[in-house]
C-alpha cells in the first residue's frame, strides 16, 4: 500500500473538485481552511514540545537541587559520583545525574536507619532514667542534617547515656546488694522488701532489665536508711537488753552456762552498728527472746537485791559496832526495803551508794582507831584494878593454894598498870578533844559521850581517893577507940554490916540511863533501861554508867541509810 503525501492527497482533491465542479471561490477556501487546520496541528505539537522541554529542564532542576540538597543534608563536601557533565541535551545531563541521585537516596536512607538506631537507644536509655520506658518507640529523624558530624554527636550523647545507665546499674545494684545485707542481719525478707521498690529488682529477673530510674534510686536509697535507722534502733535496743542481762546476771550471780544461752546477745554489747553483719544478728525474735529473759530476772531481782543489800548492811552495821558508833539498824533496814520495793532507785545506783557508805565507815572508823585502842587500855586497866582491890580484900592470898603464885604475878603486873591509868586517861582526853576539834564532831562510844565517860570516871576516881583517905584515917584511929572500949569509955565503931566497896571505873554500876558493858570483845551499848540485851551474852564483869541528859550532844554518828 503507496504511503499517502499531502501532495497526492491534494491531487485527489483537485480531481474530485474537477469532477464536482466546485469553483475557484470555493476552492481556495477549503484550501485556506485546509492550511489553517495544519497550522493548528503544528502550533499544538509545538505547544507540547515546549511543555515537554520545559517540564524536563524542570526536571533537570529539581534533579540538581536534590543532588545539592542530598549532598549538604549528609554533610558530603565532595562527592564521588557527582556528574561532572554540565553540556549536552536535557535528556542527556538528566540520564548523567540520575545514578548519583540513585546513590545518594540509597546513602540517605542508610543514614537515616543509623540515625533512627541511635536516637530510638537514647530514647530507650532516657526512658529507663526517668521510669517511663514506653517512651521508647519509633523516632522521627530530621532529613536536614544527616552528616556524620551530627550521627557523631547522638553516637556521643549514646554512649554517655550508657555510661550513665552503667553507672546507674551498679549503683542500684550496690544498694540491692546492701538492702540484702541489712534484710539478713534484720531478719527481714529480702524478696519482699525489694520487690515493694520495684519488681524488676529482685535477683530473679536479668540484671540489664532491672529499673535505674530516680524514682527506684531514690526508693532504693531510702530503704537503705530506713533499713539502718532500723538496724541502728536495734542495736541500741539489743546492747540496752545485753547491759541489762549482763548487770542483772553480776548482780544474781548467774552460772557461766545459762549466761552462755545469750552469747549471741552479748557478743554485740559494745559493738558499733558496722560491725554486726551476722545474719540475724538483730532479728525480732532475738530482741523478744532476749527481753522475756530481763523481764524475768527483773522480776528476781527485787529478792536477791534485798539479800545483796542486806549483806552490804550487815558489813557496815559491823564496822559501826566494831568502832562502837552506834546507829539505828532497825529504820536503815526499813529505809533499803521501801526503796527497793518502790522500784525508783536503780540496784547499781543504790549499791554504789553503800559501798560509798562503807568506805566512809572504814574511814571513820580508822580515823578513832587509836582512840578506841586507848579505850579497851584504859578498860582492862580499870578492870585489872578492880581485880587487884578484890584481891587485896582476900585474907587467904598467901595461902599456899593452887594458882597462888599465879595470882600474885598477876597482882605485881595490875599495880603496875593501875599506876599507868592516869597518865593513859590524860593522854585518851587530849586525843579525844584533838578529833572532836579535827571533826567537828562529840566523839561517841556506842552512843554516850566518851569526854563524860572520862568525866564520871575522873569524879568516881577522885571519891574513890577521898573514900581511901577517909579509911586510912580511921585506920589510924581505930587503936586509941580500941583502948578507950577496953576502959568502956566509948563504944566499938565497928564497920557497917551492910557497908559495900565502891568501884571506879568505865565498867561500874550506875544509875544513869544508858549504861556500858564490856563483853569479851570490847564495850557495847546496854538499853536505856539499864537491861542488858537479852539476845547479846552479858559480861559478868561491872558496869560504868553516863546519863546521855547530863551530857550536850556535839553532833550525831554518821548515817547507815544507804
Amino acid at each position: 500500500m503507496a504511503v499517502a503525501t499531502c501532495g497526492s492527497l491534494l491531487d485527489q482533491l483537485q480531481k474530485i473538485w474537477d469532477e464536482v465542479g466546485e469553483t475557484d471561490v470555493e476552492r481556495d477556501k477549503m484550501l485556506l481552511q485546509i492550511e489553517r487546520e495544519c497550522l493548528d496541528v503544528y502550533k499544538r505539537k509545538v505547544d507540547q514540545a515546549t511543555k515537554s522541554r520545559s517540564h524536563l529542564l524542570q526536571t533537570l532542576a529539581d534533579a540538581k537541587l536534590e543532588l545539592t540538597t542530598l549532598v549538604a543534608s549528609l554533610g558530603e563536601k565532595t562527592f564521588v559520583g557527582m556528574p561532572d557533565k554540565t553540556s549536552g541535551t536535557i535528556k542527556e545531563q538528566l540520564a548523567a545525574i540520575a545514578p548519583a541521585l540513585e546513590q545518594l537516596w540509597k546513602q540517605k536512607e542508610e543514614r537515616i536507619k543509623e540515625f533512627s538506631d541511635v536516637q530510638t537507644s537514647i530514647q530507650k536509655i532516657c526512658g529507663e532514667i526517668a521510669g517511663n520506658s514506653d517512651r521508647a518507640g519509633i523516632q522521627t529523624v530530621d532529613a536536614s542534617d544527616l552528616s556524620l558530624k551530627k550521627l557523631d554527636e547522638f553516637h556521643g550523647q549514646l554512649q554517655q547515656l550508657q555510661k550513665e545507665k552503667s553507672d546507674r546499674l551498679y549503683k542500684v545494684l550496690e544498694l540491692v546488694d546492701t538492702v540484702h545485707d541489712l534484710c539478713a542481719v534484720l531478719g527481714i525478707d529480702f524478696y519482699s522488701t525489694v520487690t515493694e521498690v520495684h519488681p524488676s529488682l529482685n535477683n530473679a529477673t536479668d540484671v540489664q532489665s532491672k529499673s535505674i530510674s530516680n524514682d527506684t534510686l531514690a526508693r532504693l536509697a531510702k530503704t537503705v536508711v530506713t533499713l539502718k535507722e532500723d538496724k541502728k534502733q536495734r542495736l541500741q535496743k539489743l546492747q540496752e537488753l545485753a547491759t541489762q542481762l549482763t548487770d542483772l546476771w553480776n548482780l544474781m550471780d548467774t552460772p557461766v552456762e545459762e549466761q552462755s544461752l545469750f552469747d549471741h546477745v552479748t557478743c554485740n554489747i559494745s559493738a558499733s552498728v558496722d560491725e554486726v553483719n551476722v545474719p540475724g544478728a538483730l532479728a525480732k525474735d532475738l530482741i523478744e527472746q532476749a527481753e522475756v529473759e530481763v523481764a524475768r530476772l527483773d522480776q528476781l531481782k527485787s529478792s536477791r537485791m534485798k539479800e545483796i543489800a542486806f549483806k552490804r548492811q550487815n558489813e557496815l552495821e559491823e564496822i559501826f559496832a566494831r568502832a562502837h558508833i552506834e546507829i539505828d539498824t532497825q529504820a536503815a533496814r526499813e529505809k533499803i526495803l521501801v526503796l527497793i520495793d518502790s522500784g525508783n532507785v536503780e540496784p547499781s545506783e543504790l549499791f554504789a551508794d553503800m559501798d560509798n557508805q562503807i568506805i566512809k565507815a572504814k574511814e571513820e572508823a580508822l580515823s578513832r582507831k587509836d582512840i578506841l585502842e586507848k579505850i579497851e587500855k584504859w578498860m582492862s586497866a580499870c578492870e585489872e584494878e578492880s581485880w587487884l582491890e578484890d584481891y587485896n580484900r582476900d585474907d587467904n592470898r598467901y595461902n599456899a593454894s593452887r594458882g597462888a603464885h599465879l595470882n600474885l604475878k598477876r597482882a605485881e603486873k595490875a599495880r603496875i598498870l593501875v599506876n599507868k591509868i592516869p597518865a593513859l586517861v590524860d593522854t585518851l582526853v587530849a586525843k579525844t578533844r584533838a578529833w572532836e576539834e579535827d571533826h567537828g564532831l562529840t566523839f561517841m562510844y556506842d552512843g554516850v559521850s566518851l569526854l563524860a565517860m572520862l568525866d564520871e570516871y575522873a569524879m568516881l576516881r577522885h571519891e574513890k581517893e577521898e573514900e581511901k583517905r577517909r579509911l586510912k584515917k580511921k585506920i589510924l584511929e581505930q587503936p586509941n577507940a580500941e583502948q578507950e572500949t577496953a576502959f568502956g569509955s566509948r563504944s566499938s565503931p565497928a564497920r557497917p554490916a551492910n557497908s559495900t566497896k565502891k568501884v571506879v571505873g568505865p565498867r561500874a554500876n550506875g544509875t544513869a540511863n544508858r549504861r556500858l558493858s564490856l563483853n569479851q570483845n570490847g564495850v557495847r551499848s546496854v538499853n536505856k533501861d539499864g537491861k542488858r540485851d537479852s539476845t547479846k551474852s552479858v559480861s559478868p564483869m561491872k558496869h560504868a554508867a553516863v546519863s546521855k541528859e547530863d551530857v550536850a550532844p556535839r553532833a550525831s554518828p554518821p548515817p547507815a541509810t544507804p
